[in-house]
């Protein structure tokens, strides 16, 4: 199928059937069209849209992004993962209010933290309408059908293949209408799983399909097992009923997120306090439980002491926070901390180990 015939067909599928309604499409601003891509990568729309809601609701543009502090904007994230795209977010906005403008070319958006050759393509396309090609999975998706590319995308050179067809397809107008029908089709109708096929415009030119290997298209990663890796969360209460949180560095997993203290051991938390002259009330070790990341599996251990005493310093600087019910709305947590302390506050904050 020529590239003319692909973009007509597309575009009038896309005019009759096409997202039109999403939030970050009202206005359609270069502020609003970055938040809402960045949110997207490796996150479905519906997850995304009562998140990007709120965040704009507390950073309506840029400058109050860049004007705000880390621990808010990492609380707004706190549940949708992969939290250095928040942390970019926000050294990126820093870098566009320092030069006053915000980037409209391919090698400026490039350079900015967290922003990648797709990302800033579908940045140019649908906030400038300038003509750059797009690849993020959904569009990877559609264009691994039509053109049966075997092998798997991460590949170096069935990435650089997928690039130049993706390029080849891309038009001069109506470029901003294209890239969202190339993403909306991957998303509602050339589904990873039980695509709508009968439903596709680009149909009669697709060779997964008529060659019957829809469903092992794209291929998927060699398969590898992931490892495992094992933490003692000590879930320190007081006496008021609070939980110590520790900051957790910068950069790394679950970066500049308030977390509760860690440890290999049980034995080791136990060897933590000691070392403090804590009075421990009571303790229990609660079930093992999983949280899987893209590289490895978290399997931890709630560790719950009470200790006999209230609030006072026991980490150095600001890395140590007494946290009650009334706060952790308004910190950034990460989802299985945010759990856990939900968990336990809602028991008898006098009494909470039996």
């Amino acid at each position: 199928m020529a590239p003319a015939i692909f973009q007509q067909k597309l575009l009038a599928w896309f005019d009759k059937c096409g997202r039109k309604d999403l939030p970050w499409q009202h206005p359609i601003t270069p502020y609003r069209v970055w938040l809402s891509e960045v949110m997207l990568q490796q996150t479905q729309v519906s997850t995304v849209i009562p998140y990007f809601l709120a965040f704009v609701d507390n950073f309506p543009d840029i400058e109050s992004l860049a004007q705000a502090d880390l621990d808010d904007v990492l609380r707004l994230w706190s549940g949708l993962g992969y939290y250095a795209r928040a942390r970019n977010l926000h050294k990126a906005a820093k870098i566009i209010c320092e030069t006053k403008r915000f980037p409209d070319s391919l090698e400026e958006l490039a350079v900015l933290p967290g922003i990648g050759r797709s990302t800033a393509g579908a940045i140019l396309c649908i906030a400038f309408n300038k003509s750059h090609p797009i690849l993020d999975g959904n569009v990877k998706r559609v264009i691994c059908r039509f053109h049966a590319v075997s092998g798997w995308p991460g590949n170096n050179a069935v990435n650089k293949n997928l690039w130049s067809l993706s390029a080849a397809y891309t038009p001069i107008e109506r470029v901003a209408d294209f890239t969202q029908a190339m993403m909306d089709l991957g998303a509602t109708v050339c589904l990873r799983s039980s695509p709508a096929c009968e439903q596709c415009p680009l149909i009669e030119g697709c060779t997964a399909y008529s060659e019957g290997i829809i469903k092992n298209l794209p291929t998927p990663k060699p398969a590898k097992a992931l490892p495992v890796k094992q933490q003692v969360f000590m879930i320190l209460q007081n006496r008021q009923g609070q939980v110590l949180l520790e900051k957790r560095p910068p950069t790394g997993i679950w970066g500049g997120l308030w977390s509760f203290p860690e440890f290999s051991t049980v034995e080791e938390a136990f060897i933590w306090c000691e070392l403090r002259n804590m009075n421990i009330k009571a303790h229990k070790s609660g079930a093992v439980q999983r949280h899987t990341f893209s590289h490895y599996h978290l399997d931890f251990t709630p560790l719950m002491i009470h200790i006999d005493c209230e609030n006072y310093s026991i980490m150095e600087g600001e890395r140590g926070l007494w946290c009650d019910g009334t706060q952790i709305n308004k910190l950034g947590l990460p989802a299985p901390v945010k759990q856990l302390c939900k968990q336990l506050l809602k028991e008898d904050k006098h009494d909470p180990i039996n």
